[in-house]
Protein backbone atom coordinates (compact mmCIF):
# COMPACT_ATOMS: atom_id res chain seq x y z
CA UNK A 1 0.00 0.00 0.00
CA UNK A 2 1.44 3.34 -0.94
CA UNK A 3 0.81 6.31 1.23
CA UNK A 4 0.82 10.24 0.10
CA UNK A 5 3.68 12.05 0.86
CA UNK A 6 3.39 14.99 3.32
CA UNK A 7 4.43 18.31 0.99
CA UNK A 8 5.55 20.06 4.48
CA UNK A 9 7.40 17.10 5.21
CA UNK A 10 9.23 16.60 2.43
CA UNK A 11 10.11 20.51 2.45
CA UNK A 12 11.09 19.81 6.06
CA UNK A 13 13.75 17.24 4.85
CA UNK A 14 15.23 19.33 1.78
CA UNK A 15 16.38 21.93 4.65
CA UNK A 16 17.34 19.56 6.93
CA UNK A 17 20.15 18.28 3.99
CA UNK A 18 20.62 21.68 3.22
CA UNK A 19 21.31 22.53 6.79
CA UNK A 20 23.75 19.77 6.98
CA UNK A 21 25.49 20.30 3.45
CA UNK A 22 26.39 23.80 4.74
CA UNK A 23 27.62 22.26 8.34
CA UNK A 24 29.93 20.15 6.00
CA UNK A 25 31.16 22.99 4.04
CA UNK A 26 31.77 24.77 6.91
CA UNK A 27 33.92 21.90 8.51
CA UNK A 28 35.92 21.44 5.69
CA UNK A 29 37.40 25.19 4.77
CA UNK A 30 37.56 26.66 8.45
CA UNK A 31 40.60 26.33 10.69
CA UNK A 32 43.30 27.42 8.91
CA UNK A 33 42.75 30.89 9.73
CA UNK A 34 41.42 30.02 13.41
CA UNK A 35 44.17 27.80 13.94
CA UNK A 36 46.81 30.24 12.80
CA UNK A 37 45.56 33.73 14.65
CA UNK A 38 45.06 31.31 17.73
CA UNK A 39 48.38 31.08 17.40
CA UNK A 40 49.18 34.39 17.20
CA UNK A 41 48.48 35.02 21.10
CA UNK A 42 51.64 33.12 21.98
CA UNK A 43 53.07 33.30 25.36
CA UNK A 44 55.21 36.39 24.10
CA UNK A 45 51.85 37.79 23.06
CA UNK A 46 50.18 37.14 26.28
CA UNK A 47 52.96 38.44 28.19
CA UNK A 48 53.24 41.46 26.08
CA UNK A 49 49.29 42.39 26.94
CA UNK A 50 49.86 41.52 30.58
CA UNK A 51 52.51 44.07 30.72
CA UNK A 52 50.70 46.48 28.88
CA UNK A 53 47.51 46.61 31.51
CA UNK A 54 49.91 46.56 34.28
CA UNK A 55 51.90 49.31 33.48
CA UNK A 56 49.02 51.27 31.03
CA UNK A 57 45.92 50.68 32.21
CA UNK A 58 43.32 50.06 29.58
CA UNK A 59 45.02 52.87 27.11
CA UNK A 60 46.40 49.77 25.04
CA UNK A 61 42.53 48.11 24.63
CA UNK A 62 42.07 50.41 21.50
CA UNK A 63 45.78 49.29 19.95
CA UNK A 64 44.29 46.09 20.13
CA UNK A 65 40.99 46.29 18.67
CA UNK A 66 42.62 48.56 15.92
CA UNK A 67 45.18 45.28 15.05
CA UNK A 68 42.46 43.04 14.12
CA UNK A 69 41.89 44.21 10.37
CA UNK A 70 45.77 44.55 9.80
CA UNK A 71 46.04 40.83 11.14
CA UNK A 72 43.25 40.42 8.73
CA UNK A 73 44.31 42.01 5.47
CA UNK A 74 48.03 40.19 5.79
CA UNK A 75 46.80 36.99 6.39
CA UNK A 76 43.89 37.11 3.94
CA UNK A 77 47.12 37.57 0.98
CA UNK A 78 47.71 34.26 2.29
CA UNK A 79 44.47 32.38 1.24
CA UNK A 80 44.41 33.75 -2.15
CA UNK A 81 47.46 33.11 -3.07
CA UNK A 82 47.33 29.33 -1.55
CA UNK A 83 44.18 28.40 -2.89
CA UNK A 84 44.97 29.76 -6.30
CA UNK A 85 47.81 29.23 -7.47
CA UNK A 86 47.93 25.62 -5.28
CA UNK A 87 51.29 26.23 -3.73
CA UNK A 88 53.05 26.92 -0.43
CA UNK A 89 55.30 30.12 0.52
CA UNK A 90 58.64 28.65 -0.09
CA UNK A 91 57.58 27.06 -3.29
CA UNK A 92 56.06 30.35 -4.74
CA UNK A 93 59.30 31.93 -3.80
CA UNK A 94 61.52 29.49 -5.51
CA UNK A 95 59.79 29.46 -8.73
CA UNK A 96 58.78 33.39 -8.94
CA UNK A 97 62.44 35.29 -7.35
CA UNK A 98 64.84 31.82 -7.88
CA UNK A 99 66.38 29.02 -5.02
CA UNK A 100 68.29 32.24 -3.96
CA UNK A 101 65.55 34.04 -2.43
CA UNK A 102 63.74 30.67 -1.56
CA UNK A 103 66.30 29.21 0.51
CA UNK A 104 67.21 32.93 2.42
CA UNK A 105 63.26 32.59 2.79
CA UNK A 106 63.14 29.25 4.35
CA UNK A 107 66.25 29.46 6.54
CA UNK A 108 65.00 32.89 8.04
CA UNK A 109 61.83 30.91 8.60
CA UNK A 110 63.26 28.33 10.44
CA UNK A 111 65.66 30.11 12.48
CA UNK A 112 62.45 31.85 13.68
CA UNK A 113 60.07 28.74 14.16
CA UNK A 114 63.09 27.56 16.02
CA UNK A 115 62.79 31.08 18.08
CA UNK A 116 58.77 30.43 18.66
CA UNK A 117 59.34 26.97 19.92
CA UNK A 118 61.95 28.68 22.61
CA UNK A 119 59.13 31.38 23.63
CA UNK A 120 56.50 28.78 23.74
CA UNK A 121 59.16 26.29 25.66
CA UNK A 122 60.03 29.04 27.91
CA UNK A 123 56.13 29.09 28.71
CA UNK A 124 55.69 25.44 29.02
CA UNK A 125 58.76 25.55 31.55
CA UNK A 126 56.73 28.90 33.83
CA UNK A 127 53.38 27.11 33.87
CA UNK A 128 55.34 23.85 34.95
CA UNK A 129 57.00 26.14 37.72
CA UNK A 130 53.69 27.26 38.79
CA UNK A 131 52.57 23.28 39.63
CA UNK A 132 56.05 22.53 40.72
CA UNK A 133 56.56 19.86 37.59
CA UNK A 134 60.92 20.54 37.25
CA UNK A 135 61.39 21.96 33.24
CA UNK A 136 63.21 18.79 32.54
CA UNK A 137 59.76 16.93 32.50
CA UNK A 138 58.09 19.55 31.51
CA UNK A 139 59.45 20.64 28.27
CA UNK A 140 60.64 17.08 27.47
CA UNK A 141 56.98 15.99 27.65
CA UNK A 142 55.74 18.69 25.80
CA UNK A 143 57.96 18.31 22.94
CA UNK A 144 57.06 14.83 22.30
CA UNK A 145 53.57 15.50 22.43
CA UNK A 146 53.57 18.13 19.52
CA UNK A 147 55.75 15.78 17.50
CA UNK A 148 53.43 12.94 18.13
CA UNK A 149 50.69 15.03 16.75
CA UNK A 150 52.02 15.39 13.27
CA UNK A 151 53.06 11.69 13.39
CA UNK A 152 49.10 10.85 13.37
CA UNK A 153 49.00 10.95 8.98
CA UNK A 154 46.23 13.21 9.13
CA UNK A 155 45.92 17.09 8.74
CA UNK A 156 43.06 17.00 9.75
CA UNK A 157 43.30 15.89 13.12
CA UNK A 158 46.43 17.89 13.80
CA UNK A 159 44.50 20.77 13.02
CA UNK A 160 41.30 19.66 15.26
CA UNK A 161 44.28 19.48 18.29
CA UNK A 162 46.06 22.34 17.42
CA UNK A 163 42.46 24.71 17.66
CA UNK A 164 41.25 22.69 21.03
CA UNK A 165 44.66 23.75 22.45
CA UNK A 166 44.12 27.29 21.27
CA UNK A 167 40.80 27.58 22.58
CA UNK A 168 41.77 27.00 26.23
CA UNK A 169 42.94 30.99 26.17
CA UNK A 170 38.88 31.63 26.57
CA UNK A 171 39.68 30.03 30.35
CA UNK A 172 40.95 33.88 31.13
CA UNK A 173 38.05 35.10 30.84
CA UNK A 174 36.63 34.37 34.36
CA UNK A 175 39.46 35.86 35.49
CA UNK A 176 38.59 39.03 33.33
CA UNK A 177 35.35 38.64 35.34
CA UNK A 178 36.37 37.97 39.03
CA UNK A 179 38.65 41.24 38.09
CA UNK A 180 35.52 43.44 38.35
CA UNK A 181 37.10 46.02 35.66
CA UNK A 182 35.36 49.29 35.49
CA UNK A 183 33.55 50.07 31.96
CA UNK A 184 33.92 53.77 32.57
CA UNK A 185 37.22 53.78 33.14
CA UNK A 186 37.72 51.17 30.08
CA UNK A 187 36.28 53.63 28.29
CA UNK A 188 38.10 56.81 29.29
CA UNK A 189 40.92 54.77 28.25
CA UNK A 190 40.01 55.03 24.69
CA UNK A 191 40.88 58.03 24.59
CA UNK A 192 44.83 58.42 26.20
CA UNK A 193 47.34 57.35 23.49
CA UNK A 194 50.16 58.78 25.93
CA UNK A 195 52.63 58.69 22.72
CA UNK A 196 54.78 61.22 24.19
CA UNK A 197 55.73 58.30 26.93
CA UNK A 198 58.66 56.33 25.61
CA UNK A 199 57.86 53.71 27.77
CA UNK A 200 54.25 53.30 26.08
CA UNK A 201 55.64 54.07 22.39
CA UNK A 202 57.84 51.09 23.02
CA UNK A 203 54.89 48.40 24.00
CA UNK A 204 52.89 49.55 21.18
CA UNK A 205 55.43 48.92 19.11
CA UNK A 206 56.18 45.16 20.62
CA UNK A 207 51.88 44.54 19.92
CA UNK A 208 52.30 45.75 16.47
CA UNK A 209 55.61 43.67 15.47
CA UNK A 210 54.04 40.81 17.31
CA UNK A 211 50.62 40.41 15.45
CA UNK A 212 52.61 39.23 12.05
CA UNK A 213 54.94 36.19 12.90
CA UNK A 214 56.55 35.06 9.40
CA UNK A 215 55.44 31.64 10.69
CA UNK A 216 51.88 32.88 10.45
CA UNK A 217 52.14 33.72 6.65
CA UNK A 218 54.05 30.44 5.86
CA UNK A 219 51.66 27.84 7.65
CA UNK A 220 48.05 29.52 6.39
CA UNK A 221 49.72 29.10 2.73
CA UNK A 222 50.29 25.73 3.50
CA UNK A 223 47.49 24.90 5.01
CA UNK A 224 45.08 25.86 2.17
CA UNK A 225 46.89 23.49 -0.11
CA UNK A 226 47.32 20.66 2.67
CA UNK A 227 43.77 20.68 2.99
CA UNK A 228 42.41 20.98 -0.29
CA UNK A 229 40.97 24.29 -0.43
CA UNK A 230 39.74 25.40 -4.14
CA UNK A 231 38.67 28.51 -5.73
CA UNK A 232 34.97 28.03 -4.11
CA UNK A 233 36.41 27.94 -1.04
CA UNK A 234 37.95 31.58 -1.10
CA UNK A 235 34.91 33.22 0.76
CA UNK A 236 34.61 30.75 3.41
CA UNK A 237 38.33 30.56 3.49
CA UNK A 238 38.38 34.49 4.18
CA UNK A 239 35.60 34.41 6.89
CA UNK A 240 37.69 31.65 8.87
CA UNK A 241 40.48 33.92 9.17
CA UNK A 242 38.02 37.25 9.96
CA UNK A 243 36.88 34.67 12.49
CA UNK A 244 40.52 34.37 13.97
CA UNK A 245 41.66 37.75 13.86
CA UNK A 246 38.57 38.98 16.24
CA UNK A 247 39.08 35.99 18.70
CA UNK A 248 42.78 36.16 18.96
CA UNK A 249 42.74 40.29 19.85
CA UNK A 250 39.86 39.69 21.94
CA UNK A 251 41.73 37.12 24.09
CA UNK A 252 44.64 40.09 24.00
CA UNK A 253 42.02 42.34 25.05
CA UNK A 254 41.26 40.15 28.11
CA UNK A 255 44.58 40.03 29.19
CA UNK A 256 44.82 43.90 29.04
CA UNK A 257 41.53 44.45 30.95
CA UNK A 258 42.60 41.61 33.69
CA UNK A 259 45.42 42.96 34.60
CA UNK A 260 44.96 46.47 33.84
CA UNK A 261 41.69 46.07 36.55
CA UNK A 262 43.92 44.72 39.08
CA UNK A 263 47.73 45.01 39.58
CA UNK A 264 47.29 48.17 36.55
CA UNK A 265 44.78 49.78 39.50
CA UNK A 266 47.03 48.95 42.95
CA UNK A 267 50.56 49.04 41.31
CA UNK A 268 50.62 50.97 38.27
CA UNK A 269 53.75 50.59 36.15
CA UNK A 270 54.53 47.06 37.55
CA UNK A 271 56.75 44.84 35.92
CA UNK A 272 55.80 41.43 34.76
CA UNK A 273 58.38 39.21 32.29
CA UNK A 274 57.07 35.38 33.54
CA UNK A 275 54.48 33.55 34.09
CA UNK A 276 54.84 33.05 37.92
CA UNK A 277 55.42 36.43 38.31
CA UNK A 278 51.71 36.99 36.20
CA UNK A 279 50.34 34.49 39.00
CA UNK A 280 51.52 36.75 41.62
CA UNK A 281 50.11 39.41 40.55
CA UNK A 282 46.66 38.11 40.31
CA UNK A 283 46.60 36.33 43.66
CA UNK A 284 45.36 38.57 45.73
CA UNK A 285 42.28 39.66 43.79
CA UNK A 286 41.29 36.52 42.24
CA UNK A 287 42.81 34.01 44.97
CA UNK A 288 45.59 31.70 44.53
CA UNK A 289 43.96 28.94 42.99
CA UNK A 290 42.17 30.79 40.42
CA UNK A 291 45.31 32.67 39.53
CA UNK A 292 47.47 29.52 38.97
CA UNK A 293 44.66 27.29 37.20
CA UNK A 294 43.26 29.59 35.28
CA UNK A 295 46.19 31.14 33.65
CA UNK A 296 48.21 27.95 33.83
CA UNK A 297 45.57 26.62 31.12
CA UNK A 298 45.56 29.28 28.99
CA UNK A 299 49.42 30.14 28.88
CA UNK A 300 49.77 26.00 28.38
CA UNK A 301 47.59 26.33 25.37
CA UNK A 302 48.80 29.20 23.92
CA UNK A 303 52.24 27.77 24.21
CA UNK A 304 51.74 24.31 22.75
CA UNK A 305 48.86 25.69 19.91
CA UNK A 306 51.79 28.24 18.98
CA UNK A 307 54.81 25.79 19.11
CA UNK A 308 52.67 23.22 16.95
CA UNK A 309 52.02 26.26 13.95
CA UNK A 310 55.60 27.57 14.10
CA UNK A 311 57.22 24.09 13.30
CA UNK A 312 54.77 23.02 11.03
CA UNK A 313 55.16 26.50 9.05
CA UNK A 314 59.07 25.64 9.37
CA UNK A 315 58.94 22.55 8.23
CA UNK A 316 56.97 23.27 5.31
CA UNK A 317 58.84 26.31 4.33
CA UNK A 318 62.21 24.45 4.12
CA UNK A 319 60.79 21.34 2.37
CA UNK A 320 58.93 23.67 -0.01
CA UNK A 321 62.95 25.45 -0.62
CA UNK A 322 64.63 21.79 -1.46
CA UNK A 323 61.36 20.76 -3.25
CA UNK A 324 60.69 17.62 -0.74
CA UNK A 325 57.68 15.94 -0.05
CA UNK A 326 55.43 17.64 2.73
CA UNK A 327 52.25 16.75 3.83
CA UNK A 328 50.38 15.84 6.51
CA UNK A 329 47.67 13.56 4.71
CA UNK A 330 50.98 10.22 4.62
CA UNK A 331 52.30 8.72 7.83
CA UNK A 332 55.96 8.72 8.04
CA UNK A 333 57.88 7.05 4.98
CA UNK A 334 60.94 7.35 3.06
CA UNK A 335 59.40 10.06 0.92
CA UNK A 336 58.66 12.06 3.99
CA UNK A 337 61.28 11.40 6.06
CA UNK A 338 62.59 14.67 5.69
CA UNK A 339 59.91 16.56 6.32
CA UNK A 340 58.66 14.57 9.34
CA UNK A 341 63.14 15.12 10.80
CA UNK A 342 62.97 18.65 10.23
CA UNK A 343 59.82 19.04 12.17
CA UNK A 344 60.95 17.05 14.79
CA UNK A 345 64.28 18.44 14.56
CA UNK A 346 63.23 21.75 15.23
CA UNK A 347 61.32 20.84 18.72
CA UNK A 348 64.37 19.13 19.97
CA UNK A 349 66.81 22.29 19.43
CA UNK A 350 64.05 23.92 20.83
CA UNK A 351 63.76 22.13 23.75
CA UNK A 352 67.84 21.78 24.45
CA UNK A 353 68.11 25.65 24.64
CA UNK A 354 65.55 26.02 26.45
CA UNK A 355 66.53 23.46 29.17
CA UNK A 356 70.12 24.98 28.85
CA UNK A 357 69.41 28.43 28.76
CA UNK A 358 69.83 30.18 32.22
CA UNK A 359 68.41 33.79 31.03
CA UNK A 360 65.53 32.80 29.59
CA UNK A 361 63.56 36.50 29.46
CA UNK A 362 67.09 37.33 27.34
CA UNK A 363 66.48 34.49 25.40
CA UNK A 364 62.81 35.32 24.48
CA UNK A 365 64.12 39.28 23.81
CA UNK A 366 66.37 37.88 21.30
CA UNK A 367 63.72 36.32 19.47
CA UNK A 368 61.46 39.09 19.53
CA UNK A 369 64.56 41.33 17.77
CA UNK A 370 65.13 38.19 15.28
CA UNK A 371 61.91 38.63 14.11
CA UNK A 372 61.66 42.03 13.97
CA UNK A 373 64.39 41.69 11.85
CA UNK A 374 62.84 40.05 9.23
CA UNK A 375 59.73 41.24 8.73
CA UNK A 376 60.44 43.23 6.12
CA UNK A 377 62.06 40.35 4.35
CA UNK A 378 58.47 38.45 4.85
CA UNK A 379 56.18 41.49 4.32
CA UNK A 380 58.00 42.76 0.94
CA UNK A 381 57.99 39.11 -0.54
CA UNK A 382 54.22 38.16 0.47
CA UNK A 383 53.44 41.84 -0.96
CA UNK A 384 55.57 40.66 -4.28
CA UNK A 385 53.76 37.54 -4.29
CA UNK A 386 50.33 38.73 -4.08
CA UNK A 387 51.51 41.24 -7.18
CA UNK A 388 53.10 38.72 -9.25
CA UNK A 389 51.83 35.17 -9.00
CA UNK A 390 48.09 35.47 -8.80
CA UNK A 391 46.12 36.15 -11.96
CA UNK A 392 44.85 39.52 -11.97
CA UNK A 393 41.41 38.98 -11.01
CA UNK A 394 42.99 37.83 -8.04
CA UNK A 395 45.18 40.82 -7.13
CA UNK A 396 44.41 43.94 -4.53
CA UNK A 397 42.82 46.86 -6.69
CA UNK A 398 42.78 50.32 -6.23
CA UNK A 399 42.42 52.11 -2.43
CA UNK A 400 41.88 48.52 -0.44
CA UNK A 401 45.55 47.89 -2.12
CA UNK A 402 47.01 51.15 -0.99
CA UNK A 403 45.80 50.62 2.04
CA UNK A 404 47.18 47.35 2.65
CA UNK A 405 50.75 48.31 1.43
CA UNK A 406 50.10 51.22 3.99
CA UNK A 407 49.65 48.84 6.86
CA UNK A 408 52.38 46.46 5.51
CA UNK A 409 54.62 48.98 5.32
CA UNK A 410 53.82 50.47 9.39
CA UNK A 411 53.87 46.84 10.89
CA UNK A 412 57.49 46.61 9.32
CA UNK A 413 58.61 50.46 10.59
CA UNK A 414 57.53 49.49 13.96
CA UNK A 415 59.46 45.95 13.89
CA UNK A 416 62.48 47.82 12.91
CA UNK A 417 61.81 50.70 16.05
CA UNK A 418 61.85 47.25 18.29
CA UNK A 419 64.75 46.34 17.27
CA UNK A 420 66.38 50.15 17.33
CA UNK A 421 65.07 50.25 21.12
CA UNK A 422 65.82 46.64 22.32
CA UNK A 423 69.47 46.55 20.70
Amino acid sequence: MKFAQDPASDTGLNHSLLRRKMWVGFLVVWGPGLLVMLADTDVGSLVTAAQSGAQFGYKMVLPDLILMPILYFVQEITVRLGIVTGKGHGALIRERFGRGWAFLSAGTLFLTAVGALLTEFVGVAGVGDLFGIPRVISVPVAAAFLVGIAMTGTYPRAERIGIALGLAELVFIPVMIMAHPSFSAIANGFGQLPLHNGGFVLLLAANVGAVIMPWMIFYQQGAMVDKGLTRAHIAAARRDTAFGSVLTQFIMVVMVVTFAATIGVSHPGATLNTVGEMSLALRPYVGVVAAKVFLGIAMLGAGLVAALVASLAGAWGLSEAFGWKHTLNAKPDRDSAKFYATYTLAHVLGAVVVLLSLDLIRLVIYVEVMNSLLLPIVLGLLLALEAKALPETFRMRGVYRVVVTALCVIVMGFGLYVIRTLV
